[in-house]
């Protein structure tokens, strides 16, 4: 549904290492590097996706009040690997890997604050959801 979004950083010097490192845990790479401003998407773009990025950090004021993003695992695993590659950069917890059933019952997630304090999740959503409305 969304082609692209993005956030206002404080400083690019610290946010970029810091999602290259998390988002790499999911398999997102730096798309377009344009110095102040960073894209990232998936390491193998799949058709119409667009080739800048679909998540970018910009330094600028941080948003007020701050943004929570969730970003899309393919597995529990990946979803772990996001949440020790964001606290091996500095991130402060905000919900370790888990099972959140008040959500759905294959509602698997981990939260995180990034270095201005948004609150940033990776989710897989397991097996067993429908397509029907």
């Amino acid at each position: 549904m969304i082609d692209h979004t993005g956030i206002h950083v404080t400083r690019i010097a610290l946010s970029k290492p810091f999602y290259v490192s998390v988002l790499s845990a999911l398999g997102y790479v730096v798309r377009l590097d344009l110095e102040t401003a960073v894209g990232f998407g998936a390491k193998d773009l799949a058709p119409g996706d667009d080739p800048a990025g679909a998540f970018w950090i910009a330094e600028e004021t941080p948003f007020s009040p701050r943004s929570h993003i969730a970003f899309r695992a393919t597995s529990e695993a990946q979803v772990d690997a996001f949440h020790a590659a964001a606290l091996a950069a500095g991130a402060r917890d905000n919900g370790a890997p888990g099972l959140r059933p008040q959500y759905h019952p294959h509602y698997y997630a981990a939260f995180v604050f990034d270095p201005d304090g948004y609150n940033i999740e990776a989710v897989f959503h397991g097996s067993g959801l429908s397509n029907s409305n």
